[in-house]
């Protein structure tokens, strides 16, 4: 019996037409957002768990988010920019590389698309479990850049029904970003976009922390999540098999 389990996850984690992974995936992130949604947390836990999440980082001298986000407002339109980074990047750069593996390296498609699956499933159990404030709405000092700079107002009656505000441990802002970029810098045959893919994490660190939407302990919780995806996805999926080298030519 768990042989043809497996076997049946195996079949479906195989890369399949664009047009069907397009349109699983779509599904799968409607759902997740779903059920993130309806996730009903304890906002007494939230602010409980933020508090433990800035304890432990001040004890590491980490507990520096709101200097991160005072240097950002000291840059004319950077806190805009930022806003708008933090609304579109998280999907818009994940779907883009979604697409590039599925179209130039399919044998890899399989691999990331289920590890961003089982990351994403891995972090509903934590939202339930340890429901988080963000740190703009933490009581911190540390402001709300997105509603403030980028006129998305996180904390409105639309988009607090469509999304769990204190659902921040594990970010998989940085989760998906570490990913995604690992998978570019991996691939890619050009050293120019190889640099994007290894920068692309650290650039999205620094938008998730300057825009008061995680702690740096989010980020490395998920890191940790995402990291766990993978390791599930390589149980699910068969692993590529590298091309082999060219033999040297023959010299006289």
């Amino acid at each position: 019996m768990v042989a043809g389990v497996q076997s049946r996850l195996t079949a479906v984690a195989r890369p399949h037409h664009g047009a069907v992974e397009a349109f699983a995936l779509l599904a799968l992130y409607g759902i997740y957002e779903l059920c993130r949604g309806l996730v009903d947390g304890s906002w007494s836990a939230a602010y409980r768990h933020a508090d433990e999440i800035v304890g432990v980082e001040q004890r590491l001298g980490l507990f520096l988010e709101a200097d991160v986000q005072r240097v950002a407002h000291s840059l004319p339109g950077l806190p805009s920019l930022l806003g708008v980074a933090y609304v579109t990047l998280h999907t818009g750069a994940t779907i883009g590389a979604l697409v590039w593996v599925h179209r130039r390296h399919r044998s890899w498609f399989a691999l990331v698309r289920t590890a961003l699956v089982a990351s994403s499933a891995i972090a509903l159990v934590v939202y339930v479990v340890y429901p988080t404030a963000p740190p703009r709405l933490a009581g911190l000092g540390i402001g709300d850049t997105v509603t403030t700079h980028a006129g998305v107002n996180l904390n409105s009656e639309l988009l607090g029904s469509l999304y769990n505000p204190i659902a921040a441990v594990p970010s998989l802002h940085f989760g998906y970003a570490l990913l995604v970029g690992a998978t570019i810098a991996s691939l890619a045959r050009r050293r120019s976009v190889r640099m994007l893919g290894l920068l692309y994490p650290v650039a999205m660190l620094f938008v998730i922390v300057a825009t008061g939407n995680h702690f740096w302990l989010d980020a490395a919780a998920g890191a940790l999540v995402t990291g766990a995806g993978w390791l599930v996805a390589k149980r699910l999926v068969e692993q590529p098999q590298p091309v082999p080298c060219a033999p040297a030519p023959a010299t006289a």
